[in-house]
C-alpha cells in the first residue's frame, strides 16, 4: 500500500465532514497497480489528488498520466516551493525545495498535482519539454524564481527578469520589500550595461542570420507598441514577409504578486489581486478570495454568491468589448472601438454604482462582499440589459461581417484542439477549436449549475472564431445578469464566521467580541489554518487559478497564480511561424492579452 499523509490540522477540520471516508480517487488507484509503495499520497484541503514521487521517477509518471486512457493531456501549471522556513507539514517528505505539477484531464473532468522533493545542495529535476511543450516556459520561471535547473531543457534562461539579475526572487532570503534593499542607483556606465544586455542575439536562441540564399531581417515589435497590447516585445526573424521563427519576450510588466503574497495578510493582499489581468476586476478576486474561504472553512450566504456572479459576469462584458474593439482595430476597423468604449462606460457605470469603484474595485471579501447591493441597483442593472443586445448586433452587423474582416481574420493563426490543449490553452481560444470545455458548466461553482446559460463555441479554431465566441460569451454574461436580478436571494451579504474579514459593522457597534475581532482582522489579520488550497475559474481570458499554502499564520506562505495569457502567449511560435507578419498582428489580437496578466 501507499503512504498516506493528512496535510489538514484536524482540529480545524469540519467535525461534519471529519468521520466521512470519502472513496479513493480512480488516479491514485491507477498509480498504485504500477508504482506501487514508490510514492506518497498527500490530502489536501481542495481535495486534488496530489501524489508526491521520487525524482528518478518523475518522467515515468508524468508520461504514464499523459498516456493514460483516459489521459491527463494537459499540463495546466508548473511551479514550486520553498519549503525551509515551514512549520506545519503534518509528516510529509522532507523537502527543501518542492517542484509540483498540475495535470488537467478533460475526459475525467478531475486534476492530480504530482510533486517532486529536493534537497537545496541537489535542486536538479528532469525537464518535462518533451511530455508537454509548454513545460518550457513554466519550467523558465521556476529556474527564473528559485534557481531549480531543469536537465535536458532546451533553453534554460531568465524569462521574467532581465539575464543580469542577481538571485532568486522567490526564495524564501530574497528580500520582500523595496525598503530592505540599498539604495537604487543608476550611472552612464550601468545604464550602458543593461541596455547592452538587452540586445536581441540570434545565436543565442539557435537562430540563423542567414539561410543558403537569403539573409535574414530581425524585426522588434515593442515593448513598447500598439500591436502588443502592453509592455511586450516580439523578434521576429523574417525572410521578406514570411514569419521564418519568433521569439516572444516577456517580463516587462513582472512586479512580483506572488512575493508581494508572502508579506501581506490575507484581507490586505485582496487589492493587488485586481492588478493581475486589470481588465478582469472582482474576477481576478474569486479565486482567491475562494481559496481563502476553502481553507477557513467558510460557506458564504446565497445572496454573496449572487452578487459575486453578477458582478463578475459584468467584467467578462467590459473586457469583451475592450477585446472586440481593439481586434476589429488590429484589422483595420477604426470606428468601432469608440462606440465600444462608450458601452463599456455604461457597464462601469453599474459597477461603479455597486462597488464605488470602476476597473479595480477590491470588493470582494473572504465572507462574501464588501457591503450589500444598494438601493435603485436593479434599475441601473435593467437598464444596461435592455441597452446592450441590440448594440452586440449591430457590431457583428457593422464590422465583424464586413469582407475585409473576415479576409484578414478568417483561416488565420488557426490551430487545432490537440494542439491547443498541448499548450495550455484555456478559455475562448480552446472553445474556438469545437471543444465545449466552459469551468462554470464542467465544474459549477458560486452556483453556476443553478444558471441557464449555452457554452459559445466555434469550430475552426481561427481569429475570426476567437472573436465571434467573445461575441457570444457577452450575450451569456447578459443572460447570467438578468437571472442573478430576478432572482437575487434576501438574506446577510456576508458570512457569520470568525475568520470572515471585516465582520459585519452593525454587530461591531453592539458586540465587544465582534470588535475585537474587527481590530484583530483589519491591522493584525485573521490567521487561517494550516493547508494547501487550489481554486481555478472560467476568467475573462480563460482558466485562472490561485494555489495558496498557509502555514497557520496571517500571511500566506506560498501564493501561486496561474493566469491564461501566460500560457496563451508561449503557444505564439508554434502558430505563426511560417505565415505573414500581419498573421501576426491578427494573433495578438485575437488572444485577449493583458501583460500583467502574463507576468504577474
Amino acid at each position: 500500500m501507499v503512504t498516506v499523509v493528512e496535510n489538514i490540522d484536524p482540529n480545524n477540520m469540519d467535525p461534519n465532514n471529519r468521520d466521512k471516508i470519502k472513496p479513493v480517487p480512480a488516479v491514485i488507484k491507477e498509480l498504485e497497480e504500477k508504482y506501487a509503495g514508490k510514492f506518497v499520497v498527500q490530502h489536501t484541503v481542495d481535495e486534488i489528488p496530489t501524489v508526491w514521487v521520487a525524482r528518478t521517477d518523475l518522467l515515468d509518471v508524468l508520461l504514464y498520466l499523459r498516456k493514460l486512457p483516459k489521459p491527463y493531456v494537459m499540463l495546466f501549471d508548473l511551479s514550486a516551493i520553498d519549503e525551509r522556513l515551514r512549520q506545519h507539514r503534518q509528516g510529509l517528505p522532507d523537502s527543501d525545495f518542492t517542484v509540483f505539477y498540475h495535470l488537467m484531464s478533460l475526459e475525467r473532468n478531475s486534476d492530480v498535482r504530482i510533486k517532486v522533493a529536493l534537497s537545496e545542495d541537489d535542486l536538479n529535476v528532469p525537464s518535462a519539454t518533451k511530455i508537454w511543450p509548454n513545460a518550457n516556459w513554466y519550467e523558465r520561471e521556476v529556474w527564473d524564481m528559485f534557481g531549480i535547473v531543469f536537465s535536458g531543457h532546451p533553453h534554460l534562461t531568465r524569462i521574467l527578469l532581465p539575464k543580469y539579475w542577481e538571485g532568486h526572487p522567490l526564495r524564501k532570503e530574497y528580500h520582500a520589500r523595496a525598503t530592505e534593499f540599498t539604495p537604487y542607483f543608476l550611472n552612464n556606465a550601468k545604464q550602458q550595461y543593461e541596455q547592452e544586455n538587452l540586445r536581441f542575439v540570434p545565436e543565442e536562441w539557435g537562430m540563423k542570420r542567414s539561410g543558403r540564399d537569403e539573409d535574414f531581417m530581425f524585426l522588434n515589435i515593442g515593448p513598447n507598441h500598439p500591436s502588443a497590447h502592453g509592455a511586450f516585445r516580439l523578434v521576429l526573424q523574417l525572410d521578406g514577409e514570411e514569419v521564418v521563427d519568433c521569439i516572444p519576450d516577456i517580463g516587462y510588466h513582472h512586479r512580483g504578486a506572488e512575493k508581494m503574497a508572502e508579506r501581506q495578510t490575507w484581507h490586505s493582499f485582496i487589492p493587488y489581486t485586481d492588478r493581475i489581468d486589470y481588465l478582469g476586476g472582482v474576477m481576478n478576486e474569486l479565486p482567491y478570495i475562494m481559496s481563502v474561504e476553502k481553507l477557513a472553512g467558510i460557506t458564504i450566504p446565497p445572496r454573496a454568491e449572487t452578487i459575486r456572479v453578477m458582478m463578475s459576469e459584468f467584467f467578462r462584458i467590459t473586457n469583451n468589448l475592450l477585446f472586440v474593439g481593439t481586434f476589429i482595430q488590429d484589422a483595420g476597423g477604426m470606428t468601432p472601438v469608440f462606440y465600444m468604449f462608450t458601452d463599456r462606460q455604461k457597464a462601469y457605470d453599474v459597477i461603479e454604482a455597486v462597488t464605488g469603484y470602476r476597473m479595480h474595485p477590491a470588493w470582494f471579501r473572504i465572507g462574501g462582499t464588501a457591503h450589500d447591493l444598494p438601493r435603485g441597483w436593479q434599475r441601473l442593472v435593467r437598464e444596461f440589459l435592455d441597452w446592450m443586445p441590440k448594440r452586440l448586433d449591430e457590431y457583428v452587423k457593422a464590422a465583424l461581417q464586413n469582407s475585409v474582416l473576415k479576409g484578414r481574420t478568417q483561416g488565420v493563426a488557426q490551430y487545432n484542439t490537440k494542439q491547443a490543449l498541448a499548450w495550455g490553452v484555456t478559455g475562448a481560444g480552446l472553445r474556438a477549436t469545437g471543444l465545449d470545455f466552459d469551468l462554470r458548466k464542467a465544474r459549477p461553482y458560486m452556483g453556476y449549475e443553478n444558471y441557464d446559460f449555452e457554452i459559445p463555441v466555434g469550430y475552426n479554431g481561427d481569429a475570426y472564431d476567437r472573436c465571434m465566441v467573445k461575441i457570444e460569451e457577452m450575450r451569456q454574461s447578459l443572460r447570467i445578469i438578468r437571472q442573478c436580478m430576478d432572482n437575487m436571494p434576501q438574506g446577510p451579504y456576508k458570512a457569520d464566521h470568525p475568520l470572515a474579514v471585516p465582520p459585519p459593522k452593525d454587530r461591531t457597534l453592539n458586540d465587544i467580541e465582534t470588535l475585537i475581532n474587527h481590530f484583530i482582522s483589519v491591522s493584525w489579520g485573521p490567521v487561517m489554518p494550516a493547508g494547501e488550497c487550489t481554486t481555478i475559474v472560467e476568467a475573462t481570458k480563460g482558466l485562472n487559478s490561485y494555489y495558496i499554502t498557509s502555514d497557520k499564520a496571517t500571511m500566506s506562505y506560498r501564493t501561486r497564480i496561474r493566469t491564461p495569457t501566460f500560457a496563451h502567449l508561449q503557444q505564439m511560435p508554434s502558430v505563426i511561424n511560417g505565415s505573414l507578419v500581419s498573421d501576426a498582428i491578427m494573433y495578438l489580437a485575437s488572444i485577449d492579452i493583458v501583460m500583467a496578466d502574463c507576468d504577474r
